[in-house]
């Protein structure tokens, strides 16, 4: 019998893998910037610095909408996962997953630094060194999530080759069993 893999079905869902590096990296930056390092809140430069309790009241809300969100990427990524590991399929090279948890990472940095930092001036990545020093920090946020997306990019096209060249020995030994 013939059993021929669509490539629909064959083919990583980059889109799910994204969706995580979208929530990974607000996570990141909702956890490790915003509450461990306290370097930021989402609205901290937008009229409410962390100098009252009321201001950082409405810090912790908007936070608290910013992970709300994060963690609707993840879910959406877990539901696209789903879908399309319930569908037949090869095994994935791990470059695929990798790849594109880094795109959407990355993506996430380049957003939102460009977004929140830089047009909307919502916050800064690092509000607690002087004034002058925030761009430098800002900068190397992008450059940080520009090098991201551009790893996950390569890993990703690599885990395309590699996902490809073993679907094609499958359907050559397949034939071969058939025909021979």
């Amino acid at each position: 019998m013939d059993r021929k893999i669509s490539r629909d079905s064959a083919s990583f869902p980059v889109s799910a893998g994204i969706f995580f590096g979208l929530g990974l990296g607000g996570f990141f930056d909702g956890i490790v910037l915003h509450q461990l390092l306290q370097w930021h809140h989402l609205v901290t430069d937008a009229g409410y610095p962390p100098d009252s309790l009321e201001n950082l009241k409405v810090n912790t809300f908007w936070d608290g909408l910013f992970h709300a969100l994060t963690y609707a990427f993840v879910v959406i990524g877990l539901a696209l996962l789903w879908r399309a590991a319930r569908r037949t399929h090869i095994r994935w090279s791990s470059k695929l997953l990798f790849g594109t948890l880094l795109i959407g990472f990355g993506l996430f940095n380049v957003v939102e630094g460009l977004v929140n930092h830089q047009l909307l001036g919502l916050h800064h990545v690092n509000e607690t060194v002087p004034r002058e020093q925030w761009i430098y920090w800002d900068l190397g946020f992008l450059i940080w999530g520009a090098a991201m997306l551009l790893a996950g990019w390569l890993l990703l096209r690599s885990g395309q080759r590699e996902t490809g060249s073993v679907q094609q020995e499958r359907a050559a030994l397949t034939r071969t069993r058939e025909h021979g």
